[in-house]
């Protein structure tokens, strides 16, 4: 029987009646002559709760420990889940991290799966099981729990869909598939019903929300086809697979709370240095014949401060607006000039090979969304649409 994986996020799994509707829709994957096996986070707002529990004791807790704390979500979403499925006539069997064998490396708090024994998950799947995994967790060397870091649980299922060779990995939400770009900036945004990796991956990348960069790139690499569902309505979905971009503007990513700290050119390898000492993500390095300048996280910005303030000449919110699509690299000119008839101001830009961002004022990167969606997407939309209407008569 085909193998299909199912990751359901908090939202999915945050109450008793929404853990009931997940077994349902298990259920009926399961009756359509299928092997499955469920990865769960915990349930929506209980990692935060956990959190504040920590800090309530020490503002910089335990790594260790805190691992050992944060498990505690996810193992309460797949025990009740799996007793939702034995109520329903179904069996099913949870297991912890260390009991579905993924091993991990030491890095607490933000650990990297290194390997999956499957056989324990193999045998309860032959025995007709379905198998349910806490997501987010697994076991280093020294046999201690760890975590996976922000969005662990989508990496730990596709983790495990690579592992197991599964035919999906269907990754549950609060919507109902990839948009062009955020619904709630853009309203004319629409649902791509497939995605290519490069994209998805680039999309992730500079700010889309649905999916984690680091689930993305372990599926591609690992080449398991993702599918994006709503846990809330009936749906297709957005379907992510296959290697090459084909279209010419596939969608639209913002990130917002972002920094612009300019230094002296003599300082800039120091500056970077500086950010990898404290392992700050540096998104971009602008040099121009005026400035120079890097971009980071908003969050990331007083750490940074507190050991580098003095080299700073200039520190300024920013947003990013990123382009994506094998045409990129051809709309700079035509997307400066509309964006500056509309009195948007580009701070910079920069090109990669199927990408355009643009560095934007935080009050004017909703409007440009807008504009540069309309002139790129739901134009070409329109066009194609009655292109076809034409064709077939």
């Amino acid at each position: 029987m085909p193998l299909i994986v199912q990751k359901f996020g908090g939202t999915s799994v945050g109450s008793i009646e929404r853990i009931h509707h997940v077994a349902e829709k298990i259920i009926e994957a399961k009756n359509e002559g299928n092997q499955i096996l469920v990865v769960v986070s915990a349930m929506s707002g209980e990692t935060n709760r956990l959190v504040n529990l920590a800090s309530q004791v020490d503002s910089v807790p335990n790594a260790r420990e805190l691992d050992v704390l944060l498990t505690a979500g996810e193992q309460v979403s797949m025990a009740l889940l799996a007793m939702t499925l034995h109520k329903l006539g179904y069996e099913a069997t949870s297991m912890t991290g260390y009991q579905a064998k993924i091993h991990t490396d030491s890095n607490h708090n933000n650990a990297t799966i290194e390997r999956i024994d499957t056989a324990p998950i193999k045998a309860l799947l032959d025995d007709d099981q379905i198998v349910i995994v806490a997501g987010f967790q697994g076991v280093n060397a020294k046999g201690d729990i760890t975590t996976l870091g922000r969005g662990g649980s989508d990496t730990t299922a596709v983790a495990l869909a690579g592992a197991l060779q599964a035919k999906e990995c269907q990754i549950y939400t609060d919507v109902d598939g990839v948009y062009s770009c955020d619904p709630r900036v853009v309203k004319q945004s629409k649902k791509l019903d497939t995605l290519d990796f490069p994209s998805m991956e680039e999309m992730a990348r500079r700010g889309a929300k649905v999916l984690h960069l680091p689930c993305v790139q372990h599926a591609w690499r690992h080449n398991v086809p993702l599918r994006v569902l709503s846990s809330f309505e009936e749906g297709e979905g957005t379907l992510i697979a296959g290697n090459d971009c084909l279209n010419e503007i596939t969608g639209i990513a913002i990130q917002n709370c972002m920094l612009e700290l300019e230094c002296l050119p003599t300082d800039l390898d120091t500056l970077l240095r500086q950010c990898q000492l404290l392992g700050i993500e540096v998104w971009s390095v602008i040099e121009e014949t005026e400035r120079v300048a890097i971009l980071i996280k908003q969050d990331a910005g007083l750490k940074l401060k507190l050991v580098f303030d003095e080299k700073i000449r200039n520190s300024e919110q920013v947003s990013l607006l990123t382009v994506v699509g094998n045409r990129a690299q051809g709309i700079v000119v035509s997307s400066q000039e509309l964006l500056s008839k509309n009195d948007i101001d580009i701070r910079h830009y920069s090109l990669a090979q199927q990408s355009l961002m643009l560095v934007l004022s935080p009050t004017q990167v909703d409007t440009a969304a807008n504009i540069l969606h309309d002139a790129y997407i739901t134009a070409c939309g329109e066009s194609s649409h009655i292109q076809k209407e034409v064709h077939f008569g």
